[in-house]
Formats: C-alpha cells, structure tokens, sequence
C-alpha cells in the first residue's frame, strides 16, 4: 500500500500537510481554518472522512489555528503532548485528545506515525515520520539546526517535507529587525536554504522520489530562487516548492523509485497550476 502526500498550506501563514492511503489519513498541524481546510481538499478531491486524526508539532500558531473547529466537526483526535496542550491555548474536547511520546509510534489504520523531537523556540516540539506498507514520509519543519535526529529519519524517507526557510543573503540585507534575524538563524529558529541543501546532499536516501520545500518565509526567501538551487543537485528526486497561497497537488509515493511519475490529481487541470502563483 502506497501513500498520497499533499501540503495544503505551508508558510507563517499557516501549515498543514495530508498524508494518506485509499482508506485513512492524518494532518500533521492545521494551521489554516476549518473551512479553508475543507475547500482546498475539495479542490484536490480529497475526502475529510478519510482523515482520522490530527498531529501537532509545536503550539505555535501557524501550526494550531484551524484544529479546534476541525476536531470538533469531524471528531478528529488530537495527538499532542502535554506541554504543546498547555502551552497552545487550544480548547479542546477532552475525549479527543491523545498524547503522544517521541519514538514511541502511533498507529491509525495501516498508518504508523513516530516522533522525533527537534530543536525550536516552543514547548516541546517534535517532527514526524509517517509509514505504510515500507513507504515513509517526514514532516520536517520549523528545526533550528540539523541535528542526527533529523538527519537519521531524513535518511528513511522516500519522500519529505523540508524546511527552507530563508535565504541567508535576503534575511541579512531585509527589514527585519537585528533580535528576529538572531532569532530565525539561531539554533531554535529556522533552517536556510543552504542547511537544508546540506540535509538533502548528504542525507538523501537513493530511493528518495520527491522532495517538498516547506515553511518559505515570505519575505526573505523566493521559491524560484530555492527551487533552482535544490534541482541542480537533485538528480532523479522531483522538487516541489510548498507553497503559502495554494494547495500543491497530491502526490503518490509508491517506495519504488520512478522519476517520471507524475502527480496525481483527481481534478487534472490543476496539475499546472502549484507554480504559476508564487
């Protein structure tokens, strides 16, 4: 059994990324609205009886913002740790939510979910890595630096969502102010375009088909400029930029390694559209 992997948001703006077979799925984060969520799976034909549970890598906000409504329409659990829950905010059903411990897996169906944690400025953050039937999945965002807990599981993936935050040029010479520049390229921030080049140069799997660059800031990163960098060195391994204004298309990750397979979008036109808005 295969996988379909598809980011419906990615960036400050909101986050969150499906991750499914033909009979269940899960989000890991909602950070767009309930009703956002629902519109851009419509879009991608993609069914919300299909999710059956929600993943939280970290309180903050971008990561949080649609999961109560979601939750409490489709009674979605809610698998967070105890120090996110408090730390969130997020009023919550309590028959819906479920901790979750790093390394210790979590199964949905025929879907296996491990954590992993990670460094960044929130309370216990974590990163995720999604398997079924020997494919596996990461969700790497929102990582202050490239530690062996993130390059270990990179290395198991056959596809990935990657942090390229920003462009360490653009964030130097921006308007940002000097203490939020330390604190995205300090060791609890983000990672850049060339730390994450680095991840994906010298941990990339052989078997790796797709790699998706994830959480774009909007004004010190351009997804042009990354997409070109990460598709000089990435041989047969397909790159999608995420973006932070649309869906991108779902993919099939099938764990055998077949460069020219296309997305796979029930609404075929859409196909073209991931690039033509950034």
């Amino acid at each position: 059994m295969s996988l379909f992997i598809a980011s419906l948001n990615s960036g400050s703006n909101g986050n969150c990324y499906y991750i499914g077979n033909d009979k269940e799925a899960i989000l890991i984060d909602a950070g767009i609205s309930c009703r956002e969520t629902e519109r851009r799976m419509q879009r991608l034909g993609l069914s919300m009886q299909k999710v059956k549970a929600i993943f939280v890598s970290h309180e903050h906000s971008d990561h949080i913002n649609g999961i109560a409504v979601l939750s409490r329409k489709y009674r979605l659990p809610v698998y967070i740790t105890p120090a996110t829950l408090q730390s969130s905010g997020l009023s919550l059903e309590r028959e819906l939510v479920f901790s979750f411990k790093a390394y210790e897996p979590v199964t949905i169906g025929s879907i296996t979910i491990s954590a992993f944690p990670k460094f960044h400025d929130a309370a216990h953050a974590h990163s995720f890595n999604i398997t079924c039937s020997q494919v596996t999945v990461g969700v790497f965002t929102d990582i202050g630096m490239a530690c062996k807990h993130l390059t270990e599981h990179f290395a198991k993936c056959h596809a990935a969502f990657l942090e390229a935050n920003y462009d360490e040029d653009m964030l130097e010479r921006g308007r940002y102010p000097y203490h939020l520049k330390r604190r995205i390229r300090g060791g609890l921030g983000h990672l850049s375009n060339t730390q994450a080049l680095e991840v994906f140069l010298t941990h990339r799997p052989a078997f790796m088909s797709h790699l998706f660059l994830a959480h774009l800031s909007k004004d010190n990163n351009d997804p042009n400029l990354v997409h070109e960098l990460f598709s000089r060195h990435a041989g047969e391994t397909e790159i999608i930029v995420a973006s932070r204004f649309v869906e991108t298309a779902v993919y099939h990750i099938s764990g055998s390694f077949a460069p020219t397979e296309k997305p796979v979008n029930i609404i075929a036109e859409r196909t073209q559209v991931q690039f033509s808005l950034f």
